[in-house]
């Protein structure tokens, strides 16, 4: 996970000038803070806590008091279609709708349909040959890729759009039945559209190019095994980064594009799913909202892989917070604010002019390095203890996805000296998931994030492999 206002000093010396639109009204004080007015946006909502709640205490008041909020216009008109119904008030709306990711250039990954709340969800919206660029990066021979356009839905259920590509290897299928497909739900980690995966497999590697795009390396495996793939831009086109509901409904719908695009030859076809960190938190989000969102698909999908599982938030603002992974979860917190706006209200003025910056397109490879610093999630807000309000809490609640039951049988593995992920939380999921009855695997694995990602590896793709071959999914519970 990731974030940003670590360098907002910096730029704010460097280009203070360039950051929101010069000459416009700017937003008003910032909620919640001693002698300041209450948010007109939240009313009442999060009374202060007791003095002293702060790890920076005094500090957040200073933030505000030295530097002022970003001239920022009202946008006539919200860019994102469906949240034009939100209670939100117009200042957050504003914020909002400038932190969102810059176009790239490409309208596969910018433009959104006039007419896309007529289309189903998983209903193809353009499809592109983009073979050429992504053969030499597949790195071993494919018969074609097809960057995938389709109609999804957000965090709130309102209409929106995701792309993946579909890659499909030149070696016939030896096994019976149609080829089967391994959905690779990569850690793209990232705040612009750029970083993603089918950018890049569209384009060809370029400075965003992610080395997680290629370790671990479940494309290949699944490719030389004979398998299609599919690799989802889960973060959707606001790059919701962390959010679950918007990966999960980006994975599900991925799936639904391709076997309507290609009925004859996927129609049938089991899909099973694999994610690490970053990917673990889409497919997380993909398996708990299988039997209520894509019941139809519940029979097809035989099984998910998740590893380094960032299945609980409330366990990660304890452990990443403050230290060397503090960008990460930053902005992880700044990606779901992107779709749940009531953290962009508690954003102090240095985080707005940071969430308004340039900094809102950076790659996780970037924004990462911040981590230097160390600096607590204090240091963005308007509230003290922010982890600790009650937004806080909602938000653990929601993107926790208590007591949903996986539609698939799942296989967890994480590294039981991880620190930053810690294994409580996948150790949790695994005993919820066994309590609702799901056929389930845990593994504890030997080390931190990158050597249990290693080690966790090869038995976790064996036991994919076994579902989509047709074998029974064990139940260790």
């Amino acid at each position: 996970m990731r974030c940003l206002p670590a360098i907002a000093m910096a730029l704010l010396l460097v280009c203070p000038t360039t950051l929101g639109q010069a000459g416009a009204e700017p937003l008003p004080p910032p909620p919640g803070l001693p002698g300041l007015p209450a948010s007109p946006e939240f009313p009442g909502l999060f009374p202060p806590p007791p003095p002293g709640g702060s790890l920076l205490p005094g500090v957040q008041k200073l933030i505000d008091q030295v530097i002022p909020p970003p001239p920022i216009a009202p946008a006539p008109e919200s860019s994102t279609p469906g949240w034009q119904a939100s209670s939100l008030g117009p200042s957050v709306v504003a914020l909002r709708d400038a932190s969102m990711p810059a176009n790239v250039g490409d309208p596969m990954f910018d433009a959104w349909p006039a007419d896309l709340a007529e289309l189903a969800a998983g209903q193809i919206i353009e499809v592109r040959d983009i073979t050429a660029t992504a053969a030499p990066l597949m790195l071993l021979p494919i018969q074609r890729a097809q960057l995938l356009k389709y109609r999804t839905t957000d965090a709130h259920g309102a209409p929106s759009f995701a792309t993946a590509t579909l890659v499909v290897p030149s070696a016939a299928w030896p096994g019976q039945g149609p080829r089967p497909v391994v959905v690779n739900n990569l850690p793209i980690d990232a705040l612009g559209r750029s970083c993603t995966a089918g950018y890049t497999l569209a384009h060809g590697l370029n400075p965003d190019t992610s080395v997680t795009d290629f370790i671990p390396p479940t494309s290949y495996v699944a490719a030389l095994r004979g398998y299609a793939v599919l690799i989802p831009d889960h973060e959707g086109p606001r790059m919701a980064y962390a959010e679950p509901f918007v990966a999960g409904h980006a994975v599900l719908d991925g799936i639904r594009a391709v076997r309507g695009l290609l009925p004859d030859e996927f129609g049938a076809s089991k899909f099973g799913m694999a994610g690490y960190s970053g990917g673990a938190i889409a497919t997380h989000g993909a398996v708990k909202l299988i039997d209520g969102y894509a019941p139809e698909l519940a029979d097809l999908i035989v099984g998910a892989v998740l590893g380094g599982v960032p299945a609980d938030y409330e366990i990660l603002a304890r452990s990443m917070n403050g230290n060397l992974a503090s960008a990460i979860f930053m902005g992880a917190v700044f990606g779901i604010g992107r779709e749940r706006p009531e953290i962009l209200a508690r954003m102090n003025n240095l985080a707005q002019w940071v969430a308004t910056s340039p900094v809102k397109n950076l790659c996780g490879s970037t924004f990462g390095a911040i981590g230097l610093l160390m600096l607590p999630i204090d240091i963005a807000a308007n509230i003290p203890d922010p982890l600790h309000s009650e937004v806080a809490s909602e938000i653990y609640r929601v993107t926790r996805m208590a007591e949903m039951k996986s539609g698939t049988p799942l296989y967890i593995y994480n590294g039981e000296q991880e620190f930053w992920i810690p294994a409580e939380g996948a150790r949790n999921l695994y005993l919820e998931q066994c309590r609702l009855g799901v056929p389930s695997v845990y593994r504890s694995v030997l080390g931190e994030h990158i050597i249990a990602g290693g080690l966790g590896y090869p038995e976790a793709m064996l036991w994919l492999d076994d579902r989509l071959q047709g074998v029974p999914a064990p139940n260790e519970c």
